[in-house]
């Protein structure tokens, strides 16, 4: 069987992602305009002309929203995860904020699709190492594997270059797996490139090149992309240069590099491409000064 790669969907409209926060509050997301459901079906056809599969990590307020765009993308054969309900950063979130938050997502995302929901990320890959009593608590709620975690420096999230490779943890709660965003390796740093605005700024041949070269290696790649990352029409705030760089540079390329990739790579669920790969094992462990650490 040949190798395949990680495709994964946050499903977040434009008003949704931590870039915007300060300019577009939770209380307001209901008063702007909603461009998740068209923008979604787009991403569906382009999988499905590529006969690709993907896991799609939808935000419960999403869900709550919109249940039959849930269901589409589930009978569609595509693996459905949560994502959180209110995109919160779980480092700003109390254990017990978090424990609600995440209990409330996968009770509307598995109303809506009808399916179990065993996979987790967080928003803005905000579990780091300071909060990975996350971990626990996700296990504690069924979740079998969780895809949060960014192997690079960034000013909102990312964790030390030892979570480059996958792991299985084991709480008090039972395991989880970690199934981290893949970087590449040069002299000793670790760079992005596979989805978000890394993905829009590099050219093709590299994300490409690159691709290739993690895979001779018999490893799996696991790319990130957003609904509205393949729409040119999306409202644009006036958010300061890096800011707007982030949100909206090469949006209008990103539908076309996007393909392309699905016709390179072959592309499954994380769920299976869990199946082809053997994590080593570690443990949670919660120290005498009550912080969390692996052993």
């Amino acid at each position: 069987m040949r190798l395949r790669n990680a495709m994964t969907i946050d499903l977040e409209d434009w008003f949704q992602v931590s870039n915007l926060d300060e300019h577009m509050p939770r209380d307001q997301w209901s008063g702007c305009e909603f461009r998740l459901w068209r923008n979604t079906e787009r991403l569906l056809r382009l999988l499905d002309e590529a006969d690709q599969k993907a896991t799609f990590f939808v935000l419960g307020w999403n869900a709550e929203k919109c249940p039959g765009l849930i269901r589409e993308i589930a009978q569609a054969g595509h693996e459905i995860a949560t994502h959180g309900f209110s995109h919160r950063l779980i480092y700003k979130m109390t254990p017990e904020e978090f424990r609600e938050d995440i209990r409330h997502s996968i009770d509307v995302i598995e109303d809506a699709s009808g399916v179990k929901v065993s996979g987790h990320r967080a928003a803005s890959f905000s579990l780091t190492e300071d909060c990975l009593w996350a971990l626990e608590i996700l296990a504690a709620q069924g979740i079998t594997y969780d895809s949060s975690m960014f192997p690079i420096r960034h000013d909102r999230y990312g964790v030390s270059r030892h979570w480059t490779e996958g792991r299985d943890i084991v709480t008090h709660n039972g395991s989880i797996k970690e199934f981290p965003i893949t970087v590449w390796s040069v002299m000793g740093t670790n760079l992005p490139f596979a989805g978000g605005g890394y993905f829009r700024l590099l050219p093709y041949r590299i994300v490409k090149r690159i691709t290739r070269s993690i895979n001779l290696t018999d490893k799996s790649v696991v790319f990130y992309f957003h609904p509205w990352e393949m729409d040119p029409g999306i409202p644009r705030l006036k958010l300061g240069t890096l800011k707007s760089f982030r949100s909206y540079f090469n949006i209008s390329a990103n539908a076309a590099k996007f393909k392309k990739l699905l016709n390179d790579f072959d592309f499954a669920p994380i769920r299976d491409v869990l199946r082809q790969d053997d994590l080593p094992i570690r443990t949670l462990h919660q120290g005498s000064n009550q912080q969390w650490a692996l052993l």
